[in-house]
């Protein structure tokens, strides 16, 4: 724990300056007869209003005074600390106040403080009266020149030196100056612990934060000293010892010695073992509002174990969260053993005190004010009027966290209310975050001519807490539009509905894909429907009308397809160009459920999210097929803020009565920074007739990364991990594929097939969207030949995507 002292006059100081002040005073009055005061007049005034001493005056017009009067009001003009001098005078009826002011600060500097911040510094010495414009003490100025070595001490900083300098200036101004040199750091040099015998000290050791230097120390810096961090390592000891059965264990000594140079630094810490003891009985003493067998159950020691502090600390702590489920935030639990030092037991008693049921009486949301009360008030799981519960303020935080335009830093805070013992206000502090991003260029290329896009998300839209996308693409040979409005809180019951329309227009003539136009539009609408705090399930129906073209120009794939499938044509358009084309109507029932404990929806930490969806084409629809995916993400701790992340992606698809295959826009495709990094996108699986990526009804891929810490100020901003990926994409065998010779080629799943890369990848939350960048070592890729497709390798890989 940091310790922090007060600036502060010490107590000798205090008896000194009032001992000065009784002598004066009792000096200059000494020869003051009483008299009646029938005016005042102050002199050697420069900066200070005559109101200003008449205020602190115990003295008014029409007072009798005589010296004990006179000294009483010396006295107490000089406790206001705004004099250097004060003499009070008769002249005839009038009191004539003498005074020569303290002079004001002009300007304050500190220089060569690294360690310590100057803004830190600023404040505190403000709180003393050490700030520009305030009346200058020397008294104070020495004490905080003590109080920086001191804080400096405490940093391992042996050799600091600070300087102070005053500078007299006109206008009875002063100008201060303190100086600072810091030095180096004490380093540890050597730590012995003595009288550890059942140890060896290397194992005592493990978890101190200070350390002799080692090979990791110029990151660590675990060699140098700071008494704060002593301190912890002398409650990391004992707790090694008494987690360990050695409950009567005493740290008797513990000895700091600096170097001349007082530049090393050597602990000896001097302890007293004592025996090792068993629980021999655990009892629960108290006023049971909750049944004792709940209570006994969260206890972790029981009769018979070695006796260990870290449990029955741990048993406390689990009993206060259960009596806080309850409403009794205050409870307080002491567990108490009782030494038999002849036979070597311990006998363990909790005694519990539940206090009062404490109730919320209000409910506040600082910090924010972009969104509406009612859309935050509706994740809260804690409510007004009802008793305070541990488990729903937690759960409610946990909730507001996890909306994208809340940053995942939401902190809850218990104010009591005054008068009130049993009634608390509940404060969320919480950080507004970018709603949603915003996109848009314009270019131009030799194929596609000028190129417009745009995309909005926002996930907040009018403060509503309802999420609106619009994305806009238009090209010469392409346009894409749709629009969808999620309200995830359509009822009271938090149904979730999404409202969704599109349009797409692609024709590839221009491009080096194959020769193949797709036009599609459709409406969706698609209902959330929460089985509990973590589970959702989801009905959707889509409606959407295609229509294919391919021509003499187009792959084998896409002009087998157009002509088995939906309603077939073909157009002559002269020239010799003949188009091949088919036209549908699908109305998709699509089916979701959605298991999600993830601490926040973005740069989780811990939790897991299972998704599954399973979609069919339903009658009328005129061409039939369903797919299935199931997703996977998991988080799971490890040490020092190091994340283990587990993702799968799995889908499969197939075709439906008379229908030969998914169509071309169902297919799923692998590559590229969302799947298996390393490799281009879209790129792994089946090749169509030209070489290009076709898809495939079936997919596999996997990601598992170890995240790496990065500092606080960036943690909910960007991420960075090692990664290795592997996966594919597969053909049951509903197409037929060729490879260059014209022979016939499978794609079917095979796990020798599995491709698999190792990289970095970097994560960075933008206005724009979520960018990330990879860069990736294929492990497995294919050369191809002049028969078989190889694969194509992209080691640098970047994208910008949605975030929400």
């Amino acid at each position: 724990m940091t310790s922090r002292r007060k600036l502060s006059i010490p107590g000798w100081r205090k008896f000194a300056l009032t001992l000065l002040l009784c002598l004066s005073a009792s000096s200059v009055v000494a020869a003051i007869d009483p008299f009646v005061v029938r005016d005042m007049r102050v002199e050697g005034l420069q900066r200070i209003s005559e109101g200003t001493v008449f205020n602190y005056l115990p003295i008014n017009i029409g007072d009798t005074v005589d010296h004990i009067r006179i000294s009483e009001a010396i006295r107490s003009l000089y406790t206001q600390g705004l004099f250097d001098d004060i003499e009070m005078r008769r002249d005839g009826d009038a009191l004539i106040i003498a005074v020569k002011e303290r002079p004001s600060i002009e300007s304050f500097e500190i220089e060569g403080n690294k360690d310590i911040k100057t803004e830190d510094l600023m404040e505190s010495l403000r709180g003393v009266g050490l700030a520009k414009g305030r009346t200058f003490d020397r008294s104070i100025l020495d004490n905080v020149a003590m109080f920086m070595r001191e804080q400096y001490y405490d940093r391992g900083k042996y050799g600091v030196s600070i300087d102070t300098s005053v500078e007299d200036r006109p206008n009875n101004t002063v100008r201060i100056k303190i100086d600072v040199k810091e030095g180096d750091r004490a380093k540890i040099r050597q730590v012995n612990i003595v009288g550890n015998t059942s140890f060896d000290e290397d194992a005592i050791r493990d978890g101190f934060t200070l350390d002799t230097a080692n090979w990791l120390s110029w990151i660590r810096q675990d060699d140098r000293y700071e008494k704060q961090g002593l301190e912890g390592d002398l409650e990391k000891l004992r707790s090694f010892y008494m987690d360990r059965g050695f409950a009567n264990f005493n740290i008797e000594s513990t000895q700091v010695a600096i170097s001349p140079n007082k530049k090393d630094i050597f602990v000896t810490i001097t302890i007293d073992e004592g025996s090792r003891y068993t629980i021999s009985e655990v009892k629960l003493v108290g006023e049971m509002v909750v049944p004792e067998a709940y209570l006994r159950a969260m206890v972790l020691a029981q009769p018979g174990s070695t006796f260990n502090l870290g449990l029955l600390t741990q048993s406390s702590e689990f009993m206060a969260v259960r009596l806080g489920e309850q409403g009794y935030a205050n409870a307080e639990i002491e567990p108490v053993p009782e030494l038999d030092h002849e036979n070597k037991t311990a006998e363990i008693t909790f005694y519990i005190d539940p206090k009062s049921r404490v109730y919320v009486r209000r409910i506040n949301f600082n910090g924010i004010d972009q969104v509406d009360d009612e859309v935050l008030r509706r994740e809260l799981r804690q409510l007004e009027g009802a008793y305070l519960s541990n488990v729903l303020i937690d759960r409610s935080k946990f909730r507001l966290q996890r909306l994208p335009y809340v940053e995942p830093t939401v902190q809850a805070n218990t104010v009591p209310v005054p008068g009130s013992p049993d009634l608390v206000d509940v404060d969320f502090q919480m950080e507004y975050r970018m709603p949603g991003q915003f996109s848009g260029g314009l270019g131009f290329s030799e194929s596609q001519k000028l190129i417009l896009n745009g995309s909005i998300v926002h996930t907040n839209f009018l403060g509503t807490g309802n999420r609106v996308a619009l994305n806009i693409s238009t090209s010469q040979f392409s346009k894409s539009y749709s629009i969808s409005h999620t309200d995830p809180y359509r009822t009271m019951d938090g149904v979730r509905r999404t409202l969704g329309v599109n349009y797409r227009n692609i024709t590839q003539f221009t491009s080096s894909s194959s020769d193949f136009s797709t036009t599609t539009a459709g409406a969706s609408v698609d209902y959330g429907y929460p089985l509990s705090e973590f589970q959702t399930l989801s009905f959707g129906l889509s409606f959407q009308r295609a229509e294919l073209l391919s021509s003499t120009g187009s792959t084998a794939q896409s002009q087998e397809w157009v002509a088995n499938n939906g309603n077939p044509f073909i157009e002559d358009v002269g020239g010799g160009i003949v188009f091949f084309g088919t036209k549908f109507d699908t109305y998709e029932l699509i089916m979701g459920w959605t298991y999600d404990s993830r601490n926040r929806a973005l740069f989780a930490t811990r939790g897991t999210r299972h998704q599954i969806f399973l979609s069919s084409a339903v009658p009328p629809s005129e061409v039939e097929f369903y797919t299935f995916r199931y997703n996977l993400t998991k988080y799971i701790p490890l040490w020092r803020r190091f994340v283990l992340r587990y993702n799968l992606e799995t889908g499969i698809g197939e075709a439906l009565g008379d229908t030969t295959a998914l169509p071309p826009y169902k297919q799923f495709f692998g590559g590229g920074p969302q799947s298996v990094r390393g490799f281009r996108e879209s790129f792994l699986g089946p090749r169509d007739s030209f070489g290009n990526p076709y898809g495939g009804n079936v997919l596999v891929a996997s990601q598992l990364e170890l995240i790496i810490p990065l500092p606080e100020k960036w943690a909910s901003q960007a991420r960075a991990a090692i990664f290795y990926d592997v996966g594919n994409v597969f053909n049951t065998g509903e197409v037929s594929f060729t490879d260059k010779l014209g022979s016939p080629l499978e794609y079917k799943p095979d796990f020798d097939e599995l491709r698999a890369s190792v990289g970095i990848g970097v994560q960075w939350l933008a206005p724009m969207g979520l960018f990330r960048f990879s860069y990736a070592l294929p492990l497995n890729d294919v050369i191809g030949n002049d028969r078989y497709y190889g694969d194509e390798t992209e080691r640098f890989q970047f994208s910008i995507g949605q975030a929400f």
